[in-house]
Protein backbone atom coordinates (compact mmCIF):
# COMPACT_ATOMS: atom_id res chain seq x y z
CA UNK A 1 0.00 0.00 0.00
CA UNK A 2 1.32 3.42 -0.95
CA UNK A 3 1.83 5.62 2.09
CA UNK A 4 0.28 9.09 2.00
CA UNK A 5 1.88 12.07 3.73
CA UNK A 6 0.55 15.58 4.27
CA UNK A 7 3.12 18.34 4.79
CA UNK A 8 2.18 21.79 6.06
CA UNK A 9 4.78 24.40 5.17
CA UNK A 10 5.73 22.40 2.08
CA UNK A 11 6.97 25.52 0.25
CA UNK A 12 9.60 26.20 2.94
CA UNK A 13 13.13 24.84 3.24
CA UNK A 14 12.24 21.80 5.36
CA UNK A 15 9.06 21.10 3.44
CA UNK A 16 10.94 20.96 0.15
CA UNK A 17 13.63 18.60 1.46
CA UNK A 18 11.06 16.40 3.22
CA UNK A 19 8.83 16.19 0.14
CA UNK A 20 11.77 15.11 -2.00
CA UNK A 21 12.84 12.55 0.60
CA UNK A 22 9.34 11.05 0.91
CA UNK A 23 8.85 10.91 -2.85
CA UNK A 24 12.13 9.02 -3.04
CA UNK A 25 10.65 6.46 -0.65
CA UNK A 26 7.58 5.97 -2.81
CA UNK A 27 5.14 8.12 -0.83
CA UNK A 28 2.14 9.92 -2.25
CA UNK A 29 2.89 13.46 -1.05
CA UNK A 30 0.31 16.18 -0.41
CA UNK A 31 1.15 19.73 0.63
CA UNK A 32 -0.91 22.36 2.40
CA UNK A 33 -0.49 25.91 1.07
CA UNK A 34 -2.13 29.19 2.03
CA UNK A 35 -4.11 31.23 -0.45
CA UNK A 36 -1.91 34.22 -1.31
CA UNK A 37 -1.80 36.90 -3.97
CA UNK A 38 1.73 35.85 -4.84
CA UNK A 39 2.55 32.16 -4.87
CA UNK A 40 6.09 31.19 -3.93
CA UNK A 41 6.80 27.67 -5.12
CA UNK A 42 10.42 28.03 -6.24
CA UNK A 43 11.74 25.52 -3.69
CA UNK A 44 9.39 22.79 -4.93
CA UNK A 45 9.06 23.69 -8.63
CA UNK A 46 11.11 20.64 -9.63
CA UNK A 47 8.65 18.43 -7.72
CA UNK A 48 5.33 20.01 -8.77
CA UNK A 49 4.35 17.27 -11.20
CA UNK A 50 4.78 14.68 -8.42
CA UNK A 51 2.97 16.55 -5.62
CA UNK A 52 -0.66 17.40 -4.91
CA UNK A 53 -1.13 20.84 -3.33
CA UNK A 54 -4.23 21.87 -1.39
CA UNK A 55 -5.36 25.24 -0.06
CA UNK A 56 -5.97 25.45 3.68
CA UNK A 57 -4.85 27.70 6.53
CA UNK A 58 -3.54 27.14 10.05
CA UNK A 59 -5.87 29.94 11.18
CA UNK A 60 -8.96 28.18 9.82
CA UNK A 61 -9.95 25.01 11.69
CA UNK A 62 -12.61 23.90 9.21
CA UNK A 63 -10.24 24.08 6.24
CA UNK A 64 -7.78 21.81 8.04
CA UNK A 65 -10.47 19.27 8.99
CA UNK A 66 -11.74 19.20 5.42
CA UNK A 67 -8.21 18.77 4.05
CA UNK A 68 -7.43 15.81 6.31
CA UNK A 69 -10.78 14.22 5.44
CA UNK A 70 -9.99 14.63 1.74
CA UNK A 71 -6.40 13.37 1.79
CA UNK A 72 -6.69 10.75 4.55
CA UNK A 73 -2.94 10.79 5.16
CA UNK A 74 -1.08 8.11 7.09
CA UNK A 75 1.41 10.73 8.30
CA UNK A 76 1.12 14.48 8.92
CA UNK A 77 4.23 16.67 9.18
CA UNK A 78 3.37 20.05 10.70
CA UNK A 79 6.22 22.29 9.56
CA UNK A 80 4.24 25.49 8.93
CA UNK A 81 4.83 28.40 11.30
CA UNK A 82 5.80 32.04 11.50
CA UNK A 83 9.40 30.96 11.91
CA UNK A 84 11.57 34.10 11.70
CA UNK A 85 12.51 35.09 15.25
CA UNK A 86 12.90 38.90 14.69
CA UNK A 87 9.42 39.05 13.11
CA UNK A 88 7.95 37.46 16.22
CA UNK A 89 8.65 40.68 18.17
CA UNK A 90 7.01 42.78 15.46
CA UNK A 91 4.01 40.42 15.13
CA UNK A 92 3.76 38.53 18.43
CA UNK A 93 0.01 37.87 18.22
CA UNK A 94 0.16 36.51 14.67
CA UNK A 95 3.16 34.39 15.66
CA UNK A 96 1.11 32.91 18.49
CA UNK A 97 -1.84 32.19 16.20
CA UNK A 98 0.27 30.33 13.64
CA UNK A 99 3.09 28.84 15.68
CA UNK A 100 1.18 27.95 18.85
CA UNK A 101 -2.56 27.69 18.22
CA UNK A 102 -1.97 26.45 14.68
CA UNK A 103 -0.51 23.27 16.20
CA UNK A 104 -3.65 22.78 18.29
CA UNK A 105 -5.83 23.17 15.21
CA UNK A 106 -3.80 20.53 13.37
CA UNK A 107 -3.91 18.09 16.29
CA UNK A 108 -7.62 18.65 16.82
CA UNK A 109 -8.30 17.98 13.14
CA UNK A 110 -6.34 14.73 13.32
CA UNK A 111 -8.22 13.75 16.50
CA UNK A 112 -11.58 14.43 14.89
CA UNK A 113 -10.88 12.68 11.59
CA UNK A 114 -8.60 9.73 12.37
CA UNK A 115 -6.55 9.18 15.53
CA UNK A 116 -4.45 6.54 13.76
CA UNK A 117 -2.71 9.26 11.72
CA UNK A 118 0.89 9.70 12.83
CA UNK A 119 1.71 13.34 13.60
CA UNK A 120 5.05 15.16 13.59
CA UNK A 121 5.43 18.59 15.19
CA UNK A 122 8.39 20.81 14.32
CA UNK A 123 9.67 21.98 17.70
CA UNK A 124 12.73 24.23 17.97
CA UNK A 125 15.95 24.72 19.92
CA UNK A 126 14.76 28.32 20.48
CA UNK A 127 12.56 26.83 23.22
CA UNK A 128 15.70 26.43 25.37
CA UNK A 129 16.50 30.15 25.05
CA UNK A 130 18.47 31.21 28.12
CA UNK A 131 19.89 27.75 28.52
CA UNK A 132 19.95 26.04 31.93
CA UNK A 133 22.60 23.49 30.94
CA UNK A 134 24.86 22.55 28.05
CA UNK A 135 24.41 20.62 25.88
CA UNK A 136 20.62 20.68 25.78
CA UNK A 137 18.70 17.40 25.67
CA UNK A 138 15.06 16.29 25.80
CA UNK A 139 14.67 16.94 29.55
CA UNK A 140 16.48 20.30 29.67
CA UNK A 141 14.04 22.95 31.02
CA UNK A 142 12.79 25.52 28.51
CA UNK A 143 13.41 29.28 28.95
CA UNK A 144 12.35 30.88 25.64
CA UNK A 145 13.62 34.39 24.86
CA UNK A 146 11.30 35.49 22.05
CA UNK A 147 7.60 35.33 21.17
CA UNK A 148 8.58 32.69 18.60
CA UNK A 149 10.29 30.57 21.26
CA UNK A 150 7.31 30.93 23.61
CA UNK A 151 4.91 29.88 20.83
CA UNK A 152 7.05 26.86 20.02
CA UNK A 153 6.99 25.79 23.68
CA UNK A 154 3.18 25.87 23.55
CA UNK A 155 3.18 23.85 20.32
CA UNK A 156 5.56 21.32 21.88
CA UNK A 157 3.55 20.78 25.06
CA UNK A 158 0.15 20.68 23.33
CA UNK A 159 1.58 17.87 21.18
CA UNK A 160 2.64 15.99 24.31
CA UNK A 161 -0.79 16.67 25.81
CA UNK A 162 -2.70 15.23 22.85
CA UNK A 163 -0.41 12.19 22.81
CA UNK A 164 -1.05 11.49 26.48
CA UNK A 165 -4.73 12.46 26.52
CA UNK A 166 -5.95 10.77 23.35
CA UNK A 167 -3.30 8.07 22.80
CA UNK A 168 -2.35 9.67 19.50
CA UNK A 169 0.95 8.90 17.76
CA UNK A 170 2.30 12.45 18.06
CA UNK A 171 6.02 13.27 18.11
CA UNK A 172 7.98 16.49 18.47
CA UNK A 173 11.38 16.91 16.86
CA UNK A 174 13.40 19.51 18.80
CA UNK A 175 15.54 20.52 15.84
CA UNK A 176 18.53 22.77 16.32
CA UNK A 177 19.45 25.25 13.59
CA UNK A 178 19.47 23.54 10.21
CA UNK A 179 20.42 25.38 7.04
CA UNK A 180 20.84 24.85 3.30
CA UNK A 181 20.93 26.72 -0.02
CA UNK A 182 17.10 26.77 0.27
CA UNK A 183 17.18 28.81 3.50
CA UNK A 184 15.41 32.19 3.38
CA UNK A 185 17.71 35.18 2.93
CA UNK A 186 16.43 36.74 6.15
CA UNK A 187 18.19 34.03 8.22
CA UNK A 188 21.76 34.84 9.20
CA UNK A 189 23.42 31.86 7.48
CA UNK A 190 21.85 32.61 4.12
CA UNK A 191 22.23 36.38 4.63
CA UNK A 192 25.96 35.78 5.00
CA UNK A 193 26.41 33.41 2.04
CA UNK A 194 24.24 35.57 -0.25
CA UNK A 195 26.25 38.63 0.84
CA UNK A 196 29.53 36.83 0.17
CA UNK A 197 28.38 35.97 -3.36
CA UNK A 198 27.30 39.53 -4.10
CA UNK A 199 30.49 41.02 -2.70
CA UNK A 200 32.64 38.53 -4.61
CA UNK A 201 30.87 39.45 -7.87
CA UNK A 202 31.11 43.20 -7.22
CA UNK A 203 27.39 43.77 -6.66
CA UNK A 204 27.78 45.12 -3.12
CA UNK A 205 30.59 46.15 -0.80
CA UNK A 206 29.33 45.80 2.77
CA UNK A 207 27.33 43.30 4.82
CA UNK A 208 25.60 44.45 8.03
CA UNK A 209 25.15 41.87 10.78
CA UNK A 210 24.09 41.77 14.42
CA UNK A 211 25.71 39.80 17.25
CA UNK A 212 28.81 38.07 15.88
CA UNK A 213 29.40 36.27 19.18
CA UNK A 214 26.13 34.33 19.24
CA UNK A 215 26.79 30.57 19.17
CA UNK A 216 24.62 28.03 17.38
CA UNK A 217 24.56 24.30 16.61
CA UNK A 218 24.20 24.36 12.80
CA UNK A 219 23.45 21.33 10.63
CA UNK A 220 22.21 20.53 7.12
CA UNK A 221 18.43 20.56 6.61
CA UNK A 222 18.62 17.63 4.21
CA UNK A 223 19.97 15.47 7.04
CA UNK A 224 17.38 16.64 9.55
CA UNK A 225 14.26 15.73 7.54
CA UNK A 226 15.39 12.10 7.64
CA UNK A 227 15.12 12.25 11.43
CA UNK A 228 11.54 13.58 11.14
CA UNK A 229 10.49 10.61 9.05
CA UNK A 230 12.30 8.09 11.24
CA UNK A 231 10.46 9.36 14.34
CA UNK A 232 7.13 8.38 12.76
CA UNK A 233 8.38 4.87 11.90
CA UNK A 234 8.96 3.87 15.54
CA UNK A 235 6.73 1.54 17.53
CA UNK A 236 5.90 4.25 20.08
CA UNK A 237 5.75 8.06 19.79
CA UNK A 238 8.35 10.17 21.57
CA UNK A 239 10.26 13.45 21.36
CA UNK A 240 13.84 13.80 20.15
CA UNK A 241 16.57 16.42 20.02
CA UNK A 242 18.15 16.56 16.56
CA UNK A 243 21.51 18.34 16.48
CA UNK A 244 25.18 17.98 15.55
CA UNK A 245 26.48 18.46 19.11
CA UNK A 246 28.92 21.15 17.94
CA UNK A 247 28.50 24.91 18.14
CA UNK A 248 30.03 27.76 16.16
CA UNK A 249 29.80 31.53 16.44
CA UNK A 250 28.37 33.82 13.80
CA UNK A 251 31.93 35.17 13.53
CA UNK A 252 33.20 31.68 12.62
CA UNK A 253 30.43 31.37 10.05
CA UNK A 254 31.48 34.69 8.52
CA UNK A 255 35.18 33.82 8.49
CA UNK A 256 34.56 30.48 6.80
CA UNK A 257 32.11 31.85 4.21
CA UNK A 258 34.25 34.81 3.18
CA UNK A 259 37.41 32.70 3.25
CA UNK A 260 35.85 30.11 0.93
CA UNK A 261 35.32 32.91 -1.60
CA UNK A 262 38.87 34.25 -1.15
CA UNK A 263 37.74 37.38 0.72
CA UNK A 264 38.77 39.07 3.99
CA UNK A 265 35.57 39.45 5.98
CA UNK A 266 36.98 42.31 8.07
CA UNK A 267 36.98 44.53 4.99
CA UNK A 268 33.29 44.00 4.32
CA UNK A 269 31.35 43.18 7.53
CA UNK A 270 29.85 45.90 9.71
CA UNK A 271 28.05 45.39 13.02
CA UNK A 272 24.67 47.10 13.25
CA UNK A 273 23.15 47.46 16.77
CA UNK A 274 19.68 47.59 15.20
CA UNK A 275 20.11 43.93 14.23
CA UNK A 276 20.61 42.72 17.81
CA UNK A 277 17.68 40.86 19.43
CA UNK A 278 15.81 42.51 22.33
CA UNK A 279 16.55 39.36 24.37
CA UNK A 280 19.48 37.40 22.99
CA UNK A 281 19.92 33.65 22.94
CA UNK A 282 23.67 33.54 23.41
CA UNK A 283 24.43 29.87 22.90
CA UNK A 284 22.73 26.64 21.82
CA UNK A 285 24.26 23.17 21.50
CA UNK A 286 22.20 20.01 21.30
CA UNK A 287 22.74 16.50 22.63
CA UNK A 288 21.25 14.08 20.08
CA UNK A 289 22.33 10.91 21.93
CA UNK A 290 18.73 9.65 22.12
CA UNK A 291 18.21 10.15 18.37
CA UNK A 292 21.46 8.32 17.66
CA UNK A 293 20.55 5.41 19.92
CA UNK A 294 16.83 5.00 19.13
CA UNK A 295 16.54 6.32 15.57
CA UNK A 296 20.03 5.45 14.35
CA UNK A 297 20.30 9.03 13.09
CA UNK A 298 23.56 10.90 12.53
CA UNK A 299 24.31 14.09 10.59
CA UNK A 300 26.25 13.51 7.37
CA UNK A 301 27.24 17.10 6.45
CA UNK A 302 29.56 18.96 8.83
CA UNK A 303 29.58 22.71 9.49
CA UNK A 304 32.40 23.55 7.09
CA UNK A 305 30.84 21.46 4.34
CA UNK A 306 27.48 23.15 4.91
CA UNK A 307 28.94 26.65 4.62
CA UNK A 308 30.89 25.79 1.47
CA UNK A 309 27.76 24.23 -0.06
CA UNK A 310 25.75 27.39 0.61
CA UNK A 311 28.43 29.79 -0.65
CA UNK A 312 28.89 27.78 -3.85
CA UNK A 313 25.13 27.67 -4.46
CA UNK A 314 24.77 31.42 -3.95
CA UNK A 315 27.75 32.19 -6.18
CA UNK A 316 26.20 30.12 -8.95
CA UNK A 317 22.76 31.69 -8.46
CA UNK A 318 23.99 35.31 -8.33
CA UNK A 319 26.14 34.77 -11.44
CA UNK A 320 23.10 33.40 -13.24
CA UNK A 321 20.85 36.26 -12.13
CA UNK A 322 23.47 38.80 -13.13
CA UNK A 323 23.60 37.30 -16.61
Amino acid sequence: MTRRALITGITGQDGAYLAEFLLGRGYEVHGMVRRASTATFERINHLRDRLTLHQADLLDQLSIVNLIREVRPHEVYNLAAQSFVPTSWLQPLLTGEFTALGVTRMLEAVRLVDRDIRFYQASSSEMFGKVREEPQHESTPFWPRSPYGVAKVYGHWITVNYRESYEMFACSGILFNHESPLRGKEFVTRKVTDGVARIKLGLQQKLKLGNLDAMRDWGFAGDYVKAMWTMLQQEAPDDYVVATGQKHSVRQLVELAFGHAGLDWRQHVETDPALFRPAEVNTLRGDAAKARKVLGWRPEVDFAGLVRMMVDADLERVRREAG
